[in-house]
């Protein structure tokens, strides 16, 4: 179903369409952004619960400064420098953070009105083209994104993107999980597992310095579920640097495979992580700050957590990292889906 969503700052109205499964669950999308909006799942209590951060209408997705729910390309995560070569040319980007990189910024591709190819009850196909130099990046690129609602309760999310020229392609979204409701307060007694022995280190700038850190004895380990909370703010380089948790683990094995959990006691509500790509950014909102959000609710610090699949940030500079090039002609699919479980 199809409903309005209101009207952006240049007089284009942008639509939502909602989801729905047999189960119980709903969700909603935009075409402005291919943004995710909400994902109402039904808790312990018989209650549905909206557990994704966002907006009420179109306007405070434009509006928004934090990726809330949003699509995130060419180039999700950071570029250090804010500058990359390829085929022995330079290409500058934007220094949207400090001297680097962040998402590709600022002309965001979920700050952009996106064609609808296909929708229905349970997927919609957002497409966007991205022309040749768009944000700094070379070649014409096509990019598909597509949201699946399936009777598993999975919220499946598959990308397709090709370029006529070697280009830079590493996708992700941006959706804020709280599985207590969107509304709650913070995250910090959800508890969190990740399948994932080693993370990359970052510099005081969030910077891959390009080694790989063993996460065991270390308040990185997530290999047994813990409370988000109980180790956030300990005294530890990557915890200061990033101001809690807000680093890439590199999930162990390869091809699609559950990457992560997240489970809310209050609620009832589990939510897994499934996907094909080699890392998992994981952000507990930690700069959030009176982030006006929708039915009222204001987002402060860790009222929401994202699980950004993805390929490892700046990966352009570190050749020991999964390379993030697409060539010419070809194809670049992925999936990730979270699937929901509920008593």
């Amino acid at each position: 179903m199809k409903k309005d969503f209101g009207v952006l700052k240049n007089g284009e109205k942008a639509e939502l369409y909602l989801l729905t499964n047999g189960n119980g669950v709903e969700i909603a999308v935009s075409n402005y952004g291919a943004s995710w909006v909400s994902a109402c799942i039904p808790g312990k209590d018989g209650a549905k619960r909206d557990v994704l951060l966002g907006y009420d209408t179109a306007a405070g997705y434009e509006a928004g400064g934090e990726s809330i729910g949003a699509v995130v390309g060419r180039s999700a995560n950071r570029i250090g420098g804010a500058e990359f070569t390829l085929n022995g040319k330079t290409y500058h980007l934007c220094r949207n953070q400090g001297d680097n990189n962040l998402h590709s910024g600022p002309d965001f591709f979920h700050k952009r009105l996106w064609k609808v190819l296909e929708e229905d009850d349970s997927h919609v196909v957002f497409a966007l083209e991205s022309p040749d130099g768009d944000q700094g990046f070379p070649g014409a690129m096509s990019v598909c994104v597509t949201y699946t609602l399936n009777s598993e309760n999975e919220v499946r999310i598959s990308y397709r993107a090709e370029s006529l020229e070697d280009t830079i392609c590493n996708m992700t979204n941006h959706a804020y999980f709280n599985l207590n409701g969107h509304d709650s307060g913070d995250i910090l007694s959800h508890e969190v597992w990740v399948d994932a022995d080693t993370y990359t280190r970052t510099d005081c700038d969030s910077i891959p310095t390009g080694e790989i850190v063993s996460v065991e004895g270390t308040p990185m380990d997530f290999r047994e579920r813990k409370p988000v909370g109980r180790d956030i703010d300990m005294d530890y380089e990557a915890l200061i640097f990033g101001k809690g948790y807000d680093h890439n683990w590199v999930v162990n094995g390869a091809g699609y495979r559950k990457a992560a959990e997240l489970a809310a006691a209050e609620s009832g509500i589990t939510m897994e992580v499934y996907t094909d790509r080699p890392g998992v950014q994981i952000y507990a909102g930690n700069f959030l700050n009176n982030e006006q959000g929708k039915q009222g609710a204001v987002y402060q610090k860790r009222d929401g957590i994202c699980f950004e699949t993805q390929g490892f940030p700046d990966a352009v500079h570190h050749e020991n990292f999964p390379s993030p090039v697409l060539k010419k002609g070809e194809v670049w699919e992925t999936a990730t889906a979270y699937k929901f479980i509920f008593p």
